[in-house]
């Protein structure tokens, strides 16, 4: 059994460890707001980007003068993960779900006997994907000394990314990231980048070339060259934006639920505690009682 001097030093070192959690719960609650409000800011250019070159491509589908970022290599063996996590941790399973999902989606294209190549974005991911994946990893790229993320950061990976197409290095990409629902739900996601693959949602406009709504100026193969390979960096850049509002949603979280559980741990140890110290002092009266009767 603890003696009491271990149970306050425990004590005391719960209620240090609640501290921090309260104080990384109130950081990543102020900087929640602010990274919620750009990924949201950033949905509607990629979601009507994405529509516009569904309807360009559209007019494509099957055509041999296709761009290749839209009909791809014509192959499907080399497959590039591009899996994008957090540079810290402490947030709950927002890093490991992620990385299982690409694991998942590595284990099975490997089983079909493709080959995959990982190129992470964020310290997390490359630690976790290490462990199984190490041979697989290609590439990694740190997120630890950028302060606020920009379109900058992402058109560097977007750049490496099409480099990469371009030398013939793979046939198909695809991004992984956690979209931000709420604080307590980011759902992991899995977007094949490279070549662009467009599902068209319920109600979305027809955005064919040729139709009578839309006419395009310069013609749709300019518009496709230079919008495809921008659409690599854009969706990559709303990934990040996504995975940086649900990185503080998900710490947020588990430090709520970190500081409450040292709360409880706190009611615990003090009453244990308190049971031992007032059953050290009985057995003290009843010594002195005892002593005090045998005179």
């Amino acid at each position: 059994m603890a003696s009491l001097k271990d149970l306050k030093n425990r004590i005391d070192s719960v209620k240090s460890t609640q501290k921090i959690t309260k104080a990384m719960q109130m950081v990543a609650a102020a900087k929640l707001r602010r990274a919620q409000e750009a990924a949201v800011a950033a949905r509607p250019y990629a979601e009507r980007m994405e529509a516009v070159l569904a309807g360009l491509g559209a007019a494509y589908e099957g055509r041999p003068d296709a761009p290749v970022l839209l009909s791809g290599t014509g192959k499907d063996r080399v497959h590039l993960l591009v899996v994008a996590t957090g540079e810290r941790g402490l947030a709950g399973g927002f890093n490991s779900s992620i990385a299982r999902l690409a694991r998942e989606h590595a284990n099975r294209l490997i089983a079909e006997g493709k080959t995959v190549k990982i190129l992470t974005v964020g310290r997390k991911g490359a630690d976790i994907l290490r462990r199984g994946l190490a041979d697989k990893i290609i590439e990694q790229v740190s997120l630890r000394d950028i302060k606020q993320i920009g379109y900058s950061t992402a058109q560097d990976i977007g750049e490496k990314v099409l480099s990469m197409y371009r030398d013939g290095e793979f046939d198909v990409a695809t991004l992984f990231y956690a979209r931000f629902q709420s604080v307590v739900s980011q759902v992991p996601t899995a977007q094949q980048i490279v070549p662009a693959r467009f599902e068209k949602t319920d109600g979305e406009p027809d955005l064919k070339a040729g139709s009578a709504i839309y006419e395009y100026e310069p013609d749709e193969e300019a518009i496709l060259e230079d919008l495809l390979p921008r659409n690599v960096s854009v969706q990559i850049f709303r990934a990040l934006l996504e995975n940086n509002a649900s990185f503080f949603g998900a710490q947020m979280s588990a430090m709520d639920n970190a500081t409450r559980n040292a709360g409880e741990m706190i009611g615990k140890l003090t009453l244990s505690y308190n049971r031992q110290r007032q059953a050290q002092i009985t057995k003290e009266l009843i010594e002195i009682i005892s002593g005090a009767e045998a005179l």
